[in-house]
């Protein structure tokens, strides 16, 4: 999944995400939807990784993503946007 347009611009794809600690997205998201709220750690395309610590549900958190990591992520249901 290829990343178009600017980080503004609407989402023109979406994913399920699965956490998993050694494998990278199938594609550089430039965004995250939270269904089931709770902490997300990712990594960035920069390749720095964080926890995002309560983040609620229904959250579309803003930051371009390459991993989400299963370790720490408590957070469910989670979609990233291409």
């Amino acid at each position: 999944m290829a990343r178009n347009g600017n980080l503004g611009d609407p989402a023109s794809d979406a994913a399920v995400v699965t956490p998993n600690d050694s494998a990278d997205l199938a594609g550089e998201a430039q965004a995250l939807y939270v269904g089931v709220g709770g902490n997300i750690n990712l990594t960035t395309i920069e390749g720095t990784t964080v926890v995002f610590v309560g983040v609620s549900a229904g959250v579309i958190l803003p930051v371009r993503t390459k991993r989400v990591l299963a370790t720490s992520t408590t957070a469910t249901n989670i979609i990233a946007l291409y």
